[in-house]
């Protein structure tokens, strides 16, 4: 692979940003990336862990003269972040983040977005349990769809940034923020949402059957606790922003968990034979599609 920008800024280094920046030198895809977080303890893990050419704490400093700048940071972070950071940008820089939500992000950047700069929000459909800098590994986003949302940048500006997406490995995909939103909903903060319930409702449980759960633990269960072992902090943030969208998914998952209370009720097996195989075809349509 060849250079694609000179110098990548990615300003928050955990999970997300630490594999960045292992994909970027995996494929040679910069002369120098730089790396920034507010946390001290993460910077040293940064310089311990050769992430980065060079780690700046000062995120302002970090971005001066960077050709991309990457915002990898919670959510609800991102506004004030872009605050901090856009007057030091160079004129002609891309500025673009990984939150998973999309509406918001637009809405907290808006205010201090400049003309001469390209702000190319985007994420990346890849993640792990697991957080902090030494979480990130080189193939995290190999074969992970990556989605752009083009605003109103110039054609060459958002070709060249989806070049640098599938050069990390990824499939880029366009959408709208809207649209974004709803389709994350349902795949992603749903489940979470759901996981985190799950394991909730176990904890709550009398001292021995919790015991037991915890011991007799099956395969399906193990899966939510991985889940709901998941960044709290950046959870928080997704749910406190994607709120419509996620309120209108759960609204139609509970319509749905109703549907199945009755069939279970009323002993209607054909219901639930119905309503399972219509679910096991989606699940093999998704393996199909290689996301399983």
């Amino acid at each position: 692979m060849t250079m694609i920008y000179e110098k990548v800024a990615v300003i928050g280094m955990g999970l997300i940003g630490a594999s960045i920046a292992l994909s970027i030198r995996r494929g040679s895809l910069a002369n120098e990336i730089v790396g920034s977080d507010c946390s001290s303890q993460v910077g040293n893990a940064v310089g311990r862990l050769k992430l980065t050419d060079r780690f700046e704490p000062d995120a302002a400093i970090a971005v001066k003269d960077a050709d991309l700048v990457i915002m990898a940071v919670p959510v609800g972070s991102v506004g004030s972040l872009a605050k901090q950071i856009i007057p030091s940008l160079k004129r002609g820089a891309v500025l673009t983040d990984t939150g998973s939500t999309k509406t918001s992000i637009i809405r907290d950047v808006a205010p201090y977005l400049r003309d001469d700069i390209s702000w190319l929000p985007s994420h990346p459909l890849a993640g792990t349990e697991h957080s902090g800098p030494s979480a990130g590994f080189e193939s995290l986003f190999d074969g992970r769809y990556w989605i752009v949302l083009p605003l109103e940048v110039e054609e060459a500006t958002v070709v060249k940034f989806e070049k640098f997406i599938t050069s990390l490995g990824s499939v880029t995909e366009r959408m709208s923020a809207e649209y974004h939103d709803k389709v994350l909903a349902l795949t992603s903060h749903l489940p979470h949402l759901i996981a985190y319930t799950i394991v909730g409702t176990a904890v709550d449980l009398e001292t021995q059957l919790k015991n037991d759960v915890i011991r007799f633990s099956a395969s399906g269960f193990r899966d939510f606790t991985r889940i709901a072992s998941s960044d709290p902090v950046m959870w928080r943030d997704i749910f406190l922003n994607n709120d419509v969208a996620v309120l209108e998914m759960l609204q139609r998952f509970s319509e749905d968990l109703s549907f199945l209370q009755r069939a279970i009720r009323w002993q209607e097996g054909d219901k639930l034979e119905e309503f399972f195989s219509r679910t096991r075809e989606i699940r093999r349509s998704i393996i199909d599609a290689g996301q399983g």
